[in-house]
């Protein structure tokens, strides 16, 4: 890859992630990390506003953009591919809004980049959740945003039922399953459940912070995820 091509991608990679840190660059640029602080410090001299420092990570100041890009025909047959098989497993809102965003890129594609496109051969089968799963997910993944605590009742795979406040973190699919990851506070720690198995969903009027310990990014480390 030639340097200006891995500046460029290191603009991107750090523009998409809240925090991002020279060894998740290293490995995804396969470069050392010693280039990867070397790239870092010729790109705020050059005045793009990368906050940061050397062992903790790096962040896009607010404000900074790039020139509309073009795609190339691999790039939009990855997007085609990307949506095709997240549609069926998304609930129905976010759906639906990667269909729309999927179609406002394909129509500004060149002819033969559109084309290609369009005509890729992967497709994915609509085994995805039920609608019951579907709107529990759109619930979750809003109170998620909102930082709302939730009253869960949930059956295990015992067939216990408990009751459960929970702060929810994230939703995970995992190939036939959504879980959501959230920090229970009947347990003190961090639980997931299948989002199937959830037989009560209440929202609380409750809202939760960030405290060390039991945030989504904790529980990545725990489980050796990047975060």
């Amino acid at each position: 890859m030639r340097r200006a091509d891995r500046l460029f991608q290191i603009v991107q990679l750090v523009r998409g992630r809240r925090l991002t840190t020279a060894d998740f660059l290293a490995e995804r640029l396969q470069v050392s990390v010693r280039t990867v602080y070397r790239d870092i410090a010729d790109l705020q001299a050059q005045g793009v506003p990368l906050d940061g420092e050397a062992g903790v990570g790096y962040r896009m100041r607010a404000g900074f953009d790039l020139p509309p890009l073009m795609f190339t025909r691999e790039e939009a047959q990855a997007l085609v591919a990307s949506v095709r098989l997240a549609r069926p497993r998304l609930d129905s809102g976010l759906a639906a809004q990667a269909e729309m965003a999927l179609a406002k890129i394909i129509g500004v594609l060149p002819p033969a980049v559109r084309a290609a496109a369009e005509s890729l051969a992967v497709f994915a089968i609509a085994t995805g959740p039920d609608d019951a799963t579907r709107q529990r997910l759109t619930r979750l993944r809003e109170a998620t945003e909102a930082r709302r605590k939730l009253r869960l009742r949930y059956l295990d795979l015992s067939g216990a039922s408990s009751e459960r406040t929970v702060r929810p973190l994230g939703c995970f699919h995992w190939e036939a399953v959504w879980t959501l990851a959230a920090w229970c506070e009947l347990r003190q720690g961090f639980r997931s459940f299948r989002v199937d198995r959830i037989e009560q969903l209440i929202e609380l009027d409750e809202t939760f912070r960030d405290e060390p310990g039991k945030t989504l990014a904790d529980l990545r480390r725990a489980v050796g995820v990047d975060a």
